[in-house]
């Protein structure tokens, strides 16, 4: 079984986005950010786009592909300095 992401699977389909927000029944916000990594689909957001994909959605990788970056502070110490 071939897994890949959203975006892979749109790709190998020729889909674009207004497509997939179509078929999906999703708003196009959420899709869009679903399709760039930066939200992960719930369990029935799951199973209309792997739907809509033609796919299962065991083959789709889910989640957040830009890494979470703590930019400032020390997370939830607060009223410390280095």
């Amino acid at each position: 079984m071939e897994i890949k992401s959203v975006a892979q699977w749109m790709a190998e389909r020729g889909m674009d986005l207004p497509a997939l927000v179509a078929a999906g029944k999703l708003e196009e916000r959420v899709a869009e950010a679903i399709v760039a990594g930066r939200y992960t689909p719930s369990p029935d957001q799951r199973q209309r786009l792997a739907a809509a994909l033609t796919v299962q959605p065991e083959q789709i990788a889910w989640g957040h592909v830009i890494p979470v970056e703590h930019l400032y502070g020390h997370g939830t110490q607060f009223g410390r300095s280095p």
